[in-house]
């Protein structure tokens, strides 16, 4: 069965660096807690605050399990 699921994280300045390897490391959990036999997508958007400022991202995943 093909899945997507969306992950979410505040960006702060310098936190950056942390904030994605956390990101990164709830993916991974995910896919090995799913077993996660294919991944097709991995996407990443930004969001921004009032001033255009980066403040966030999101990552969605298509993978399947």
């Amino acid at each position: 069965m093909i899945k997507v699921k969306s992950f979410t994280t505040p960006i702060k300045i310098f936190a950056t660096n942390r904030e994605l390897n956390e990101l990164d490391e709830a993916v991974g959990q995910l896919l090995a807690d799913e077993k996660a036999t294919a991944v097709y997508s991995v996407s990443d958007s930004t969001t921004a605050g009032d001033t255009g400022e980066t403040i966030g991202l999101i990552r969605v995943v298509a993978y399947e399990a």
